[in-house]
């Protein structure tokens, strides 16, 4: 079941950034002036999507929650890295951004860091 909860963890992290940056997309870039800052921010908070997306992150946090009584931090945090891979792949596919080798070798590197770690 630990592993469930760690599972929760990631997808729920992962959904939380990928809406958050769909999101984002659409709404621009953040105004220079402050009284448009705020009504940006408030147009932001009122986003049912984005609303989802911070959602997403407390559903994440009440899963790793119930990781925390299953394993050592030591042991499942590690797995966390596991979004970085989740959310580059996605990233690629949802919002076509660039592909590159020192990503890939980057990710690789992550991969192999929470294999020496769950391992070792």
């Amino acid at each position: 079941m630990g592993y469930i909860y760690i599972a929760g963890c990631i997808l729920f992290t992962v959904y939380g950034q990928l809406v958050l940056k769909w999101r984002m997309n659409l709404k621009g870039q953040l105004p220079e002036a402050l009284n448009e800052k705020a009504l940006f921010m408030v147009k932001l908070f009122l986003d049912p999507w984005l609303v989802s997306g911070f959602a997403a992150a407390f559903v994440a946090s009440l899963f790793w929650m119930a990781a925390m009584t299953k394993f050592e931090i030591s042991f499942a945090y590690p797995f966390m890295s596991a979004s970085f891979i989740l959310v580059f792949l996605l990233s690629m596919f949802l919002f076509g951004e660039t592909f590159t080798w020192g990503k890939v070798i980057g990710l690789l590197l992550i991969t192999a860091g929470i294999f020496v770690t769950v391992k070792l």
